[in-house]
Parts: structure tokens; C-alpha cells; sequence
């Protein structure tokens, strides 16, 4: 098992990468259009995007340094495999395409299922079916966490309790691999954080959002599907409850989007999707949507720690996280004086 001095390295790595990465990203003119749907965020134009790189670095210098065989090979084909279908969908296609936000759908899932398969392989599930629900649960987890990166701190705060909360499973588990990667995730949030706090100076982006997601996708598998495909119904209702957040993001997207392709534009849902819009959409400023989603995440994880076996003397980790929700309570977050900044890709917005 790791040390908590070993988180040390891909730390620093991060916090050295991310002074570096903003210049980057300002010199390479990183920039998206807000959607037309999220109207709330239009100040926020000119802001940069694809700071995920700035976890990304660390993460892969902690997947070499920390992440034990054989799970080292399957972290890191995630992290490069989703940042590339990431980096492709924030920068190249934009770019190479005048008009375009990124890839096709069928595109990036096609690339998804392949890397997802890769890693599952890679972490020891050689069945048919160990495969398929490994891939299963990265293309959710990347998928729900891609579309909560949505609004300044979202993201990165989930992610840390997420991460954070698997690692602790993973402890329980004895899955060291399982544990040094999301420790490593967590930790590696924190300088990104500090730049996308509000008002943010860079977004995170797919080429973060889709590896981070897959990367906790991947735990969730590690943990609950056996080699053979056996699922562990012990963690499986907990890691069930701590994905609650991600279920609430993702499940009205596509069900929206479905509605109005064939009921002829008719809504499913009388509000805006991905979820956390629909609260700005109401009324309620940036900050009070994110605190409340951070609220319900941390009740969660504590919920999902009291069920797992041996979880329920974890409860240091839950105060920790609760510090980073009353952060954001009070957080210096003011809305009117956001600085023109760049364009967040806001995944699907309204259907």
C-alpha cells in the first residue's frame, strides 16, 4: 500500500504543471463557444479550456511512480486513451473544422468502447462478459462526470470527494492499485482547483473530463466485477449510492435527447440538462448550485462508506470533504464580476 508521502510527487508535478499549462493554453488560443442554451454563462467567454491537463501530468507521473502492475498499464491507457479523444474533441476538430464543437457522438464512443475494452483486459478481466462490464462502467463514469464539468469547481470538487472516497475502498479492499490511483487522482485536483475556482481562470475540459471519469470508472469495475463477471453485491450498492450525483447528471441527458428526436421536439423534462443547469436556469447563482451538488455528494460517500464493508470508521475523509464544501460556501465567488474569460464547452445543454 502507499504512503501518504508518495502522493507527494504527483502533487507537486501537478502544481508545478499548472502556471505552465494556463501560458500553454493561452498561447495555443484554447477557446470553445458557449452553448446557446446556457445563456448564464456568457460572461464567460475567453476563458481557456483543457486545464484538465494539469491533473493529467500528475496523474501519469503517480501511474509510473505509484500505480503497482498490472493496473499501471490499464490507468494509463485511460488517461491517454479518453485525453486523446478529449484533446481531439476541445482542440484539433475545432480547429481542423470551422463550426465544429468537437466529435461526433458515434465517433467518440466507438474510441471509448476501445480503450475502455484495453484496460479492462489489462486489469485482469478476460471473459466476455468481466469485459463488458468494465467497459460499461468507465463509459458511464466518463460520461456523467464529463457532463457535470459544467460549471466553475463542479467538476474538480466532485472529483475529489469521488476519487477520494474510492481510494479509501479500495484501501478497505486491499486493492492497492485501485487505492494508489485514486489517491493519486484526488491530490492531483487540488492545484487544478485553485485556478478553477470561481471566478475560474481555465476550464477542464474533455481531454480532463473523459479520463478522470473513465479512470473512476475503472475502480468502480476493479471493485465490483470479479475476473469471471461475478458482480461483489457488498461494494456494488455502495459504489451505487456514491455514483449518485453522476446517475442525476447523466441519466436525463440522453432520455431528454431522445424525447425530442421522436416525439417531434417535445421535452421529456420541463428543464435543461444536464441537471445542474436546470438550478441556474431557476434562478439560483453559480455558487449555491455547486455547494448543493458538493452537499449531496459528501452525504453520498457517507452513505455508501457506512454500507461498505469495514467503511464506517472513515468518517475523517467526510469531514475532510465537508471542509470543501463550506470552502465553497463561502468561497469568493461573484458572478457579476467573472472576468471574460473563454468558452467552456458545455457538453449537451438543452435537448
Amino acid at each position: 500500500m502507499i504512503a501518504p508521502t508518495d502522493l507527494l510527487i504527483p502533487f507537486v508535478a501537478s502544481l508545478v504543471a499548472a502556471p505552465i499549462t494556463l501560458r500553454a493554453l493561452r498561447t495555443m488560443k484554447s477557446r470553445q463557444t458557449i452553448s446557446a442554451y446556457v445563456q448564464e454563462h456568457a460572461h464567460k467567454q475567453g476563458t481557456p479550456t483543457m486545464g484538465g491537463i494539469i491533473v493529467l501530468i500528475g496523474f501519469l507521473v503517480a501511474a509510473v511512480t505509484i500505480v503497482p502492475l498490472p493496473d499501471r498499464y490499464a490507468v494509463i491507457a485511460l488517461a491517454l486513451g479518453f485525453g486523446f479523444i478529449g484533446f481531439v474533441d476541445d482542440y484539433v476538430m475545432p480547429k481542423a473544422v470551422k463550426g465544429s464543437r468537437g466529435l461526433e457522438w458515434k465517433e467518440k464512443l466507438i474510441l471509448q468502447v476501445m480503450f475502455a475494452a484495453g484496460a479492462a483486459f489489462l486489469s485482469g478481466a478476460h471473459t466476455p462478459l468481466a469485459i463488458g462490464l468494465g467497459i460499461f462502467a468507465v463509459l458511464f463514469m466518463s460520461n456523467a462526470y464529463n457532463f457535470a464539468d459544467g460549471m466553475d469547481g463542479l467538476a474538480g470538487g466532485l472529483g475529489v470527494v469521488i476519487a477520494g472516497t474510492l481510494a479509501l475502498m479500495g484501501f478497505l479492499l486491499n486493492l492497492s492499485g485501485v487505492t494508489a490511483a485514486m489517491a493519486a487522482l484526488a491530490v492531483c485536483f487540488i492545484p487544478f482547483l485553485v485556478v478553477n475556482w470561481p471566478p475560474a481562470r481555465v476550464f477542464m475540459g474533455d481531454v480532463g473530463a473523459l479520463p478522470f471519469g473513465a479512470l473512476m470508472g475503472w475502480a468502480m469495475a476493479r471493485m465490483v466485477f470479479l475476473e469471471t463477471g461475478a458482480i461483489n453485491t457488498q461494494v456494488f450498492w455502495p459504489l451505487l449510492i456514491l455514483s449518485l450525483v453522476m446517475l442525476i447528471e447523466l441519466v436525463p441527458v440522453p432520455l431528454q435527447i431522445a424525447s425530442v428526436k421522436l416525439r417531434k421536439g417535445k421535452r421529456m423534462f420541463p428543464f435543461k440538462t444536464p441537471v445542474h443547469h436546470a438550478f441556474q436556469s431557476a434562478g439560483w447563482p453559480e455558487n449555491r448550485v455547486v455547494a448543493l451538488f458538493y452537499l449531496v455528494q459528501i452525504l453520498a460517500a457517507a452513505g455508501a462508506l457506512l454500507l461498505f464493508p469495514g467503511g464506517g470508521s472513515q468518517a475523517p475523509w467526510i469531514a475532510i470533504a465537508g471542509i470543501l464544501f463550506l470552502l465553497m460556501l463561502i468561497g469568493r465567488k461573484r458572478e457579476e464580476s467573472h472576468p471574460a474569460p473563454d468558452v467552456q464547452s458545455e457538453k449537451v445543454a438543452d435537448a
